[in-house]
């Protein structure tokens, strides 16, 4: 990432606090054991602007305008009768027939979208209003806001599945607000590269998998959106571990540990979530190697990440004892899915 490289060349890690720096209540600041390392996470955000600028810059000039309405078969749409039960005969999916799994797959990811204005309030609160802060987090919103028109939008014109149990279970998850909540910045930068990410693989599977021409141009025209986002929280993160070496490991061996996606709160959300990782869209195996393993490992490089001291040094030894744990569930998860896939074989 030369941009990158560019934006925190000479960059040092934090090693005090300057004692004329603002240390308000407000102010979160951590201090590790074992090194004497003070670190405002106001201080963090200022010295990281210049990279929030250029990868803000990247971001825009890579995105590319689109409209929800162009991408939703509004020719298959009719008029809903109230009342009316809903049944999978319904669907008309262009002559194409849609997995019970992949219906689990839609509607977990819609509402998990719905829940936009919680992840904004999340944001504000961690990056703030001000400067090229405020510009990405209201620019991440407006583009967020999009993936749910466009997947609802196909979803009614479609009636891929139960509008009214969709509709109910919309009011419970925004009612709810039930959403991550990073307890601090570092957290936030680790956990925000990690969930785009993870956001992305899954919108991506349910839409190779969805059968309909149309689901899967809606699905992918928001894992394009979701790759850029999933870019820049990944980079500026990168960024963060140069800044903050130590106060990135603890946050990184954190958010791995007890990682969650953002759509616990939705209602039947275990049970929907075994189907869809018994599918293949998305499970333990597609966690560990095509998160996990591509950003902790190959993009942060926190097994090779040398100078951690206290408890930045112990959290990545703990890390990658969980890295190594990760790996054998996957190893096993393909396994299990390779014996299962030769049973179904024809003799």
């Amino acid at each position: 990432m030369v941009i990158l490289r560019q934006g925190i060349a000479g960059w040092k890690p934090f090693h005090g606090c300057e004692k004329d720096r603002d240390q308000s209540p407000d102010s979160h600041s951590y201090l590790l054991v074992g090194r004497l390392s003070f670190v405002l996470e106001a201080d963090l955000l200022h010295d990281l602007t210049p990279v929030a600028e250029q990868l803000l810059e990247r971001h825009l000039a890579a995105t590319k305008e689109w409209f929800p309405h162009e991408h939703v078969p509004y020719s298959r749409g009719r008029d809903h009768v109230p009342g009316e039960e809903w049944s999978e005969d319904d669907a008309d999916l262009g002559g194409h027939q849609m997995d019970p799994a992949v219906r689990s797959a839609l509607y977990v990811n819609l509402l998990t979208e719905d829940n936009l204005p919680y992840y904004f309030q999340t944001l504000d609160r961690l990056l703030g209003k001000d400067g090229v802060w405020g510009t990405w987090v209201r620019r991440w919103t407006a583009e967020e806001g999009r993936h749910s028109m466009a997947i609802y939008g196909y979803l009614m014109a479609t009636r891929a599945i139960d509008p009214v149990a969709l509709e109910r279970a919309r009011m419970v998850q925004v009612s709810g607000g039930v959403v991550p909540h990073p307890d601090s910045l570092f957290e936030g930068f680790v956990y925000l590269s990690l969930q785009e990410l993870a956001t992305r693989i899954s919108h991506r599977n349910t839409g190779r998998k969805i059968g309909d021409p149309k689901g899967y141009d809606v699905m992918k025209r928001v894992v394009a959106d979701e790759n850029l986002h999933q870019i820049f929280y990944r980079d500026l993160a990168q960024a963060a571990f140069e800044a903050a070496p130590d106060h990135m490991m603890v946050a990184l061996e954190k958010v791995v540990r007890g990682f969650a996606m953002p759509g616990t709160g939705i209602p039947d959300f275990d049970h929907h979530a075994a189907i869809i990782a018994k599918a293949g869209i998305y499970d333990l195996q597609i966690h560990h190697e095509q998160i996990l393993a591509p950003v902790v490992l190959r993009q942060w490089g926190a097994a090779d990440m040398e100078g951690l001291s206290g408890e930045g040094a112990a959290a990545q030894d703990k890390l990658m004892k969980r890295m190594r744990t990760s790996e054998r569930v996957a190893t096993r998860y393909a396994e299990r899915r390779a014996a299962e896939d030769a049973e179904l074989q024809p003799a």
